[in-house]
């Protein structure tokens, strides 16, 4: 039985250790034209697999970090940060274990996070995610987010160059967004 709870400060460690890396065999190809984005879903061979920089600081300021654990083992977690000013429950990082991915974990996550950002006023939840991460964008989808917006140049002269932003949302007020295919 998982269990859903506050992270402890000593866990926080395990937490950055957790694997968020993934392998994909489809992409989102983003096409720019003068009137705006087209994303297709595109297949990649071989499989793409995707490992995260460790230098990404998700548990900074007023972070919340909440985890799942199953008889005591750390099995995902998941950080967020409400913005007052917007009443934006901001959803930074979210991470399963490998092995435990497809077992309704990420969802059991994001529904305690969302939960909690309605607690502190929350209007809506908003998240940023790379194109080639299909995986994450199904998984987001299917948690009821809708992309909002995209940026072609955020992750200029990174690690992830080449890759877009994709921005997705949903309110916090009711049901979840509709959300049609990508």
């Amino acid at each position: 039985m998982v269990i859903y709870r506050p992270a402890l400060p000593g866990e926080l460690a395990a937490v950055d250790e957790l694997d968020n890396s993934f392998t994909t065999g489809t992409v989102l190809q983003v096409t720019a034209s003068d009137d705006g984005f087209t994303l297709r879903t595109v297949p990649v061979d071989p499989p793409l697999r995707k490992v995260f920089p460790d230098d990404e600081d998700e548990d900074g300021d007023g972070a919340e970090v909440l985890v799942a654990l199953d008889d005591g083992e750390l099995c995902g977690a998941i950080t967020s940060v409400y913005e007052e000013w917007n009443r934006r429950l901001v959803i930074a990082d979210v991470r399963v274990a490998p092995t435990r991915r497809g077992q309704g974990i990420g969802g059991g996550l994001m529904d305690r996070a969302l939960a909690r950002g309605r607690e502190r006023g929350a209007r809506t939840a908003w998240l940023e995610v790379s194109s080639v991460n299909a995986p994450a964008v199904r998984a987001y989808r299917r948690m009821g987010f809708a992309l909002c917006g995209l940026d072609t140049t955020l992750y200029t002269g990174t690690a992830s160059e080449g890759e877009t932003a994709l921005f997705m949302s949903r309110p916090l007020g009711g049901g979840p967004a509709t959300a049609g295919p990508i």
